[in-house]
C-alpha cells in the first residue's frame, strides 16, 4: 500500500529544508487526511480546517518520525486521530449511541460497511446511487460513539489492519476488533432502519 523506502526519503528531505519534499508529502496524504477527518467532523468546511491543522503539526513534528517504527501513514493517522479527539474535546461534540452497551458480538469479522448497503439493482445512473449511499453511511457514521466511529472508520474506509489500529487508537488489538464488530452492527442496524424508511 504505501512504499516506506519512498516515504522515508521524502521525509529525510524534507527534515534537511527541502520544499518539493513537502508539496509531494501533502499531494500524497493531502486526500486520505481529509477523508479521515470529513467522516469524523461532519462537515466539508470543518474537514478542511483540520487537515490544515494536522499537516501544520505533522510539518512541526516530522523530525520526530522514527521509520524504524512503523509505516509513515500510521504515524499520520495517529497525529490526525490526536487532532481529533483534542478537537471533540473541545467542541463537546460526543455523540453516544443509545444501544452502545448492549450491542455485543462475538464476530470478529462481522459485515464490512461496504456490504451493507443493499443493491438496489442496476440504476439509471449509478454515479448518483452510490453518491447516495455512501451519504447515508457518512450520517449514519456521525450517529456513533466517537471510539467505534473512529475503528470502523480506520478499517472499512482506510483499509489499516487492526495491528496498526491498535497502534494508533493506543489499545489492545482485541479491544480494535470488538470496537470494529460493535460499530459494524451499530451501523448495520441504524442503516437498516434508514433504507426501510427509503424503500
Amino acid at each position: 500500500m504505501e512504499d516506506a523506502h519512498v516515504a522515508a526519503l521524502l521525509v529525510r528531505r524534507c527534515v534537511s529544508g527541502d520544499a518539493a519534499a513537502w508539496e509531494e508529502i501533502v499531494q500524497r496524504y493531502n486526500r486520505r487526511i481529509y477523508n479521515i477527518c470529513y467522516r469524523f467532523a461532519g462537515s466539508g468546511d470543518d474537514a478542511d480546517d483540520l487537515t490544515q491543522e494536522v499537516f501544520i503539526k505533522m510539518y512541526r513534528t516530522l523530525n520526530s518520525y522514527d521509520v524504524e517504527r512503523g509505516a509513515f501513514m500510521t504515524w499520520v493517522t495517529t497525529i490526525t486521530r490526536n487532532l481529533l479527539v483534542d478537537h471533540f474535546r473541545k467542541t463537546k461534540h460526543e455523540r453516544v449511541t443509545d444501544s452502545l452497551d448492549t450491542v455485543s458480538s462475538d464476530h470478529e469479522d462481522a459485515i464490512p460497511l461496504s456490504e451493507q448497503i443493499p443493491d438496489r439493482g442496476p440504476a439509471p445512473d449509478s454515479r448518483v446511487q452510490s453518491r447516495e449511499a455512501g451519504e447515508t453511511v457518512h450520517l449514519a457514521l456521525q450517529k456513533l460513539s466517537p471510539e467505534l466511529r473512529e475503528a470502523v472508520i480506520l478499517r472499512d474506509l482506510q483499509d489499516m489492519d487492526y495491528r496498526e489500529i491498535a497502534t494508533v487508537l493506543r489499545v489492545p488489538e482485541g479491544t480494535v476488533k470488538s470496537r470494529i464488530s460493535r460499530g459494524r452492527a451499530e451501523l448495520a442496524r441504524l442503516l437498516q432502519r434508514t433504507y426501510r424508511q427509503v424503500m
